[in-house]
């Protein structure tokens, strides 16, 4: 089977608070990944809007299949890569950390909401999701999908595993100082869990600086793609990057026979865990 090539855009989007920013940076994006060879792009979680936006959340929230949803497609389309995407989204009165994937003809194959919130401007601003495993198909691979949060519990990404996801992704806005996350907690979960991990992140500061109205955030970046033998194919720095490598389901096979954490399990001694 031929390899998925995915990038990850590491940055800010655009200005925090511009939607139409953010999609004219993803528009440069896909084009460049897709020339590229890539056939799947992954972009920061709240990507559309930024993340350290304080009360503007409940303002440019919209619902999964809104306008951002509709530009995000055209986008796809365009250049031919399929897209993930971080976004607020409005479903009535309730406002979710969701993630969106759309394939390269610009159909939506996948919508996930956020279940483990983090911090206090995210447990006031969202509610949290409550379906841990999403996934869709592409190119053959079988895709789920997190977001930043939700993979730093050990539990989330078994899940996905024992589902048969094999490429999680994961859009994040990982702070600092917590970088021991991308650079040791990812390449583990996908080691241990027998999958690829894309991990795209943000990058610089947005928040009280003027940028976005929330309190300043300083962004870890460290995006990166880890693969089941818990090396990291790609990793980006501390800046802005567009970062690719290939998901290889021939490699993932090879690894899930040497491995045996997942054939080796013993659910019945792991009930007191619910």
């Amino acid at each position: 089977m031929t390899p998925l090539r995915t990038a990850l855009l590491q940055g800010p989007g655009g200005v925090p608070g511009s939607t139409a920013d953010s999609l004219a940076a993803l528009d440069r994006a896909a084009r460049e990944a897709a020339a590229g060879g890539a056939r799947l792009l992954v972009a920061s979680e709240m990507y559309l809007t930024g993340y350290a936006i304080g009360e503007r959340v409940a303002e440019l929230a919209e619902p999964a299949d809104g306008p951002g949803a509709a530009a995000v497609s055209r986008i796809a389309a365009e250049h031919g890569i399929a897209v993930a995407y971080g976004y607020p989204e409005r479903d009535g009165d309730a406002v979710y950390n969701s993630a969106g994937l759309v394939g390269p003809d610009g159909t939506r194959l996948a919508d996930y909401r956020k279940t483990h919130l983090y911090g206090g401007f995210e447990t006031s601003a969202f509610r949290p999701g409550d379906t841990p495993v999403v996934q869709a198909d592409l190119d053959g691979v079988r895709v789920g999908m997190l977001v930043c949060y939700d993979v730093e519990f050990p539990e989330n990404v078994r899940a996905h595993a024992l589902a048969g996801t094999e490429l999680l992704l994961v859009p994040t806005a990982l702070m600092r100082p917590y970088e021991i996350v991308a650079e040791t907690l990812l390449p583990a979960r996908a080691f241990e869990n027998q999958l690829y991990i894309a991990y795209a992140n943000r990058c610089g500061t947005e928040g009280a600086d003027g940028n976005g109205g929330g309190g300043a955030i300083t962004f870890a970046g460290l995006s990166c793609l880890a693969a089941p033998d818990g090396t990291v194919r790609a990793r980006a720095g501390a800046g802005e990057d567009l970062i690719t490598a290939d998901v290889d389901p021939g490699r993932l096979r090879a690894s899930r026979a040497d491995n045996p954490y997942l054939r080796d399990r013993r659910p019945e001694l792991y009930t007191s865990l619910t």
